[in-house]
């Protein structure tokens, strides 16, 4: 089988590499960087989780597409990280799946309101450069127990245990 990622991100690029390797034989995986054709800053769970599905249907033409997203939505007062993924099959059908979330301290939610990418914000209050290509959000946010690339593991792992599923429901 062959997979393409929609999306150089480095982080993104590990997490799939793993579980494709850990969970299908004979199968590649490569990297191209496509639009999300959402915000540059996804602010809601429809926005990211249609930015992931854009990114694998732009991909999957005789192969599988993969699209994973990143974005942040609100519960009531608070501001909240989300990540979703996407599959899509070279037949067009598309599975999606959500991760963990947690909140965001409220100076970084107050520089996202003001209109700043999530990315550049946690780069400016880290002091750090391209978290987004490292540990994410996610990881600086809980201490490096959850790295970005475990967070989209996660999601792959949720997206290829679907697809086994209905491959295994069709023999």
């Amino acid at each position: 089988m062959e997979f393409i990622l929609g999306s150089e991100n480095q982080a993104k690029k590990r997490a799939v590499v793993r579980i494709i390797e850990r969970c299908l034989e004979n199968s590649s995986v490569s990297s191209v960087s496509v639009s999300s054709g959402v915000s540059a800053q996804p602010m809601s769970e429809e926005e990211t989780r249609q930015g992931a599905i854009n990114r694998s249907v732009a991909v999957a033409n005789d192969t599988y597409g993969i699209g994973l997203e990143g974005g942040v939505h609100m519960i009531a007062d608070t501001m909240y990280l989300c990540n979703w993924g996407a599959l899509t099959t070279p037949e067009g059908k598309t599975y999606t799946a959500a991760g963990a979330q947690i909140p965001l301290p409220e100076e970084l939610a107050d520089e996202i309101r003001s209109g700043r990418e999530l990315g550049d914000a946690v780069d400016d209050y880290f002091k750090k450069r391209n978290v987004r290509m490292s540990e994410g959000a996610m990881g600086m946010l809980t201490a490096q127990l959850v790295p970005r690339d475990a967070l989209f593991e996660h999601i792959m792992q949720l997206l290829i245990g679907q697809l086994l599923y209905s491959l295994s429901r069709q023999s």
